[in-house]
């Protein structure tokens, strides 16, 4: 937060004396955080590995928080004694206004305690009061620069996709002063989902606003600490403070607030999915969703707006980052999915980064693999390469392996040529594994059709053609012998 706070300010125009004096830290603090921000974002334009620069971005830096005490008035209390109200107002309309049977302060804070809340009476005196007198509030019409603000929310829609009802997300950005809608559409609202819809709007735009709303959703606020102060989530300060945008969280139940893109949930969910519901495809959804929103979008005037974004950016990628032990098939789990990784690993320790689409693993500092990301549950990720040092010491169970069989084009020139030749086959395996799958299918070809003693079998098909004409050889003997010569073509 204190990183977040002076990078803000600074791009705000403050001095490094401002922000000291704004935020209680030394100067040279402000200027450490200020100066490798500035370095760090100047290596993007070199050829450093963008990744690594990325991370090194967003990184949190240390600081102690032991001195932070937790507040007794929770947002779950907040919206017990909202309930609770709520209840009342239900009784007063059933007995009238003037019944003598209304829940005192003391009988409200008794039902807040049986609930578990640890809270004082004059607490929930002071709050209960605060809520009764809530009057009717006015409501100011705000209007925005061009690229200053960009609000965001989540909608759900249901769609039968290839004859089955899904339950799909769409992540909703609008920008009230251009009038610009824009959706896609999710398989959840996980972090990862949240996270890469504001990458994927802000290389679209070819550029970030200066400020995003959002209500208090999960991925937003990670916990309230009090009725006012909220802990955001890390990734999206990271977020953030890459691209250059302030994080604005609304009051709890004030959608108001960011009215825009509530009636753009809405808007898009009717224009678009109103009269086509069913597909054959999530992606079928998704390109009609794309050609509705550019016919919602013709009268925006984003293309304007697009000229006053903050400077374009490289994509952010976000990974999530674990240290896991290796199990004793070579293989890593990450969410309920299973990653081989190079057999000489087993036992020990690897860093995962978990990115939305990849899984890249780590040992020692280098990278060792990467796969594309596994949906579903205890779906497995293979790569033969891995283990090719434990197959020339056990070639027989190469055969049936998990392994071979997660690459059919391998497994095929195997089961066709090799099956007599393991030992041969894992060597030229390990000979050629730096080729791609072209090269190394000529290659593994080649050497058998060379071979002395390599013997192909026949393909399934000719399999069932020689057992045809084998059956049919049989029954027109038969014929010959008991009908005579005459019956002897059998078809």
């Amino acid at each position: 937060m204190d990183k977040h706070t002076i990078i803000k300010l600074k791009n705000e125009g403050c001095s490094n004396r401002e922000i000291a004096r704004l935020t209680g830290m030394n100067r040279k603090t402000v200027a450490r955080y200020w100066n490798e921000h500035k370095r760090l974002k100047m290596e993007l334009k070199s050829d450093i590995d963008t990744r690594a620069v990325q991370e090194a971005i967003t990184a949190p830096p240390k600081y102690d928080a032991s001195g932070r005490k937790p507040s007794k008035y929770t947002e779950e209390l907040d919206e017990l004694l909202d309930e609770i109200l709520a209840g009342e107002g239900e009784k007063t309309a059933a007995l009238g206004k003037g019944h003598k049977q209304k829940l005192t302060n003391a009988q409200i804070h008794q039902l807040a305690r049986e609930a578990g809340h640890d809270v004082g009476l004059t607490m929930v005196t002071v709050h209960v009061k605060e809520k009764r007198n809530r009057t009717k509030e006015a409501f100011i019409r705000q209007e925005y620069e061009y690229g200053e603000r960009l609000e965001y929310d989540f909608g759900e829609v249901k769609l039968i996709i290839d004859g089955k009802r899904q339950a799909l997300y769409m992540a909703v950005i609008s920008s009230p002063r251009a009038g610009f809608r824009w959706a896609y559409l999710y398989r959840s609202q996980k972090k990862e989902v949240f996270l890469d819809s504001h990458v994927r709007f802000f290389e679209m735009a070819g550029g970030a606003y200066g400020e995003i709303v959002y209500d208090n959703m999960r991925n937003v606020v990670t916990r309230f600490i009090g009725k006012n102060e909220k802990q955001l989530n890390e990734d999206l300060i990271k977020m953030s403070i890459y691209y250059g945008f302030k994080i604005n969280v609304t009051n709890c139940f004030r959608g108001n607030e960011k009215g825009h893109v509530e009636g753009s949930v809405k808007t898009i969910r009717n224009k678009v999915f109103a009269l086509n519901y069913r597909f054959e495809s999530i992606e079928e959804a998704e390109a009609h969703l794309a050609a509705k929103l550019a016919e919602i979008n013709e009268k925006s005037t984003f293309a304007e707006e697009q000229e006053h974004l903050l400077s374009y950016m490289p994509p952010l990628e976000l990974a999530q980052i674990a240290e896991q032990q290796v199990d004793k098939y070579s293989f890593v789990r990450v969410e309920n999915n299973f990653y081989s990784v190079p057999e000489y690993l087993v036992g020990r320790k690897v860093l995962i980064k978990n990115y939305l689409r990849e899984i890249d693993v780590y040992s020692a500092g280098n990278k060792v693999c990467s796969h594309q990301k596994k949906e579903g549950f205890h779906q497995m990720s293979v790569d033969v390469f891995h283990y090719l040092d434990t197959f020339m010491r056990k070639p027989g169970a190469l055969k049936n392996s998990a392994a071979l069989k997660s690459r059919a084009d391998l497994k095929a020139i195997y089961d066709r040529y090799y099956t007599s030749k393991t030992r041969e086959f894992i060597e030229l395996l390990q000979e050629n594994k730096d080729r791609n799958m072209k090269d190394l299918a000529a290659a593994l070809t080649r050497e058998s059709s060379t071979g002395v003693t390599l013997i192909a079998r026949p393909a399934q098909s000719s399999i069932e053609d020689h057992v045809t004409a084998m059956a049919k050889a049989q029954l027109s003997e038969l014929n010959k012998l008991f009908m005579g010569e005459e019956s002897s073509n059998v078809n």
